[in-house]
């Protein structure tokens, strides 16, 4: 195939993010560009943006806003938004930067080739915001799955049906739509060949995955990924606190792939702001789905998202998220100060939270979770823990000492998502390896690493 050129990818965002980009790698792949790590060596730039807080978008807008000189140079060169920024703003993205080519939304992902070609025949400014009810569904090359890339995403559904008041992705993302469990099952079998040996789950509510086609639940869907041979952990993310199943809880429970980690976004404490959020659970029915997770999963490590200063957020509401982090002891938090996001309705809620205000109490929630995280981290250890190994750690350990030219410094996860260094001179990655930890830390562990392993 005669080369188009180079291409240079800019994610911003989250992990579906991630997965989009690879999708729109794969497709400037095929259309004769190669990948490159060099913005100045690039003929194609696409930034796939992120919209869920103002930050991340004016990243998006900074990101662009510097190829205005590199076009003047290189007239050919392309500029591309992607992704929910630009389902976001649409044509309006062209007044900020006037120099963009293509303005590609979130469910226009399959008509990137043909726009690709427009362009290169002479037309500029193409928006394409239109909607699609199925999700651009294609199966990864095996020739661009790393030899050492342990674990990937893999998005099984797109949309939200929530409507939370602070979220955008109902309006950037559309309505939840579901892949078939097939093309699912089949993507994760050709990583598997590939060497990958974990998969995570991704969708906006993966608790009512298949709902809306009537197809099969989420638990069923977990039940064929672990059938699937190669494959040893399975992940998930997100899950809804209002549609965690018994079935589903049960999931996790008999599947021995399913890792024993769940992501559970409270979001707050406080009944009131969970009702103002319109989150559909009250504090009472989240705690009740934590306590079932405990008793049917014995040592399940949980994670959460929480919104500190949502308008009309008081120092009660705050005190009872501070409370609830206490109670249930999250493993770790992803916390964040309320940032207004112009087409969510809370933009227009009244009793907005001094800024202030809102960082003071963010420091504190997360000096709260700090204390907690080390406590949780310091009750493992002495544990035999297996690891998935990922590669060689960036930074060395302090406890490390290079016994002979051969042993390196390893870094893994747990089931339970907890980093985990080790010294080893014969883990590979991919392989599975039972390490004791011998001491624990704020964001990882350290361990050494018992005779057996298993690949």
């Amino acid at each position: 195939m005669q080369s188009n050129g180079y291409a240079y990818i800019n994610t911003i965002g989250c992990q579906m993010n991630v997965y989009d980009s690879e999708k729109l790698a794969a497709i400037l792949k095929a259309l004769g560009f190669r990948h490159t790590t060099d913005m100045d060596q690039a003929d194609i730039v696409v930034c796939n943006t992120c919209a869920i807080r103002h930050k991340a978008e004016e990243k998006a807008f900074s990101f662009l806003g510097r190829f205005a000189k590199a076009k003047r140079k290189k007239p050919r060169l392309l500029t591309v938004m992607a992704g929910c920024v630009a389902q976001q703003e649409g044509k309006k993205a062209f007044k900020r930067v006037p120099h963009l080519d293509l303005v590609l939304g979130t469910q226009a992902f399959s008509r990137f080739g043909q726009h690709i070609a427009a362009l290169q025949s002479g037309r500029r400014q193409i928006v394409d915001t239109a909607p699609s009810d199925v999700i651009f569904d294609t199966m990864p090359d095996k020739a661009d799955v790393s030899e050492n890339q342990v674990s990937r995403f893999v998005t099984i559904m797109q949309g939200c049906d929530n409507f939370c008041t602070y979220c955008v992705v109902p309006y950037v993302r559309g309505r939840e739509r579901s892949r078939s469990w097939e093309s699912i099952v089949e993507e994760i079998r050709i990583l598997a060949d590939t060497g990958v040996r974990e998969v995570t789950l991704l969708g906006q509510n993966v608790n009512s995955y298949g709902r809306r086609e009537g197809g099969i639940s989420f638990a069923d869907l977990l039940e064929k990924v672990a059938r699937v041979a190669g494959i040893s952990r399975i992940r998930f993310a997100t899950s809804h606190p209002k549609d965690l199943s018994c079935e589903l809880i049960q999931a996790i429970t008999d599947l021995d792939k399913v890792c024993s980690h769940l992501h559970l976004p409270v979001q707050s404490g406080s009944d009131r702001i969970l009702k103002k959020m319109n989150r559909g659970y009250t504090r009472e029915i989240y705690l009740s789905r934590i306590n079932d997770l405990k008793n049917a999963c014995p040592g399940i490590a949980l994670s959460t998202d929480i919104i500190v200063g949502f308008p009309g957020e008081t120092r009660t509401d705050f005190h009872d998220t501070m409370s609830l982090l206490t109670e249930v002891g999250f493993d770790a938090i992803f916390a964040f100060a309320y940032s207004d996001r112009s087409s969510a309705p809370a933009s227009k809620f009244s009793d907005q939270v001094d800024e202030k205000e809102k960082m003071d109490r963010l420091n504190q929630l997360l000096a709260l979770q700090d204390q907690v995280t080390e406590e949780k981290n310091k009750q493992v250890k002495g544990q035999v823990m297996q690891v998935l190994v990922e590669g060689v750690s960036a930074k060395q350990h302090a406890d490390f000492v290079k016994t002979s030219d051969n042993m390196q410094q390893m870094t893994g996860r747990t089931a339970s998502n907890k980093v985990v260094h080790f010294p080893s001179d014969t883990a590979a990655v991919g392989d599975l390896v039972d390490i004791q930890i011998m001491d624990a830390y704020l964001h990882s562990l350290w361990g050494q690493p018992l005779e057996r392993q298993t690949s």
